[in-house]
């Protein structure tokens, strides 16, 4: 019942949509490696720590309409939006476009828990794409990874903090 219900309220499809693609024009290793210095998540990474990274992030293509993620599934992945558009579900009101060089999973890259929003593509879409499992596997093999990420997610809670504290 439970597997019909989710069926019925839309939070596990039963048409056979596309699923993503590998991309048949993929980055070269160098591009994957500048377009990843651009995430906040991995701007304290070496050059040589954002190189292991770029190895397991893969190039996708999606086409136009497919949910990338949906608020409430377990979050597995991490996107970043190489071409096309993308529009983030927050509330039935409430929308956000997402452009090249947007970003969104990262949480999911370090706890998993469900997503908190459904994103969709508007356009068609290549994005690189970094699995929880793969990214587990390489902080455990890449010295001082773990140390960059925590700094910077501080850095970022600590920004957050305060801009909650100037509009209080």
């Amino acid at each position: 019942m439970e597997l019909i219900g989710r069926m019925l309220d839309g939070s596990i499809s039963y048409d056979n949509q596309p699923g993503l693609e590998p991309s048949s024009s993929g980055l070269r290793q160098d591009d994957k490696i500048d377009r990843l210095e651009e995430v906040p998540l991995f701007q304290g990474c070496s050059r040589r720590q954002l190189r292991h990274i770029a190895r397991i992030a893969e190039t996708f293509d999606a086409p136009p309409g497919m949910p990338l993620a949906r608020v409430g599934e377990a979050g597995n992945q991490f996107f970043l939006i190489l071409d096309g558009n993308a529009r983030v579900d927050v509330s039935p009101e409430k929308h956000v476009s997402l452009r090249p060089g947007d970003f969104f999973g990262e949480m999911s890259l370090l706890d998993g828990e469900p997503r908190s929003a459904t994103v969709v593509a508007e356009t068609a879409m290549r994005v690189l794409v970094i699995s929880r499992r793969n990214f587990s596997t390489l902080l455990g093999e890449v010295p001082g990874l773990i140390q960059n990420i925590l700094v910077v997610l501080c850095k970022r809670v600590r920004e957050a903090e305060a801009a909650r504290d100037r509009a209080r």
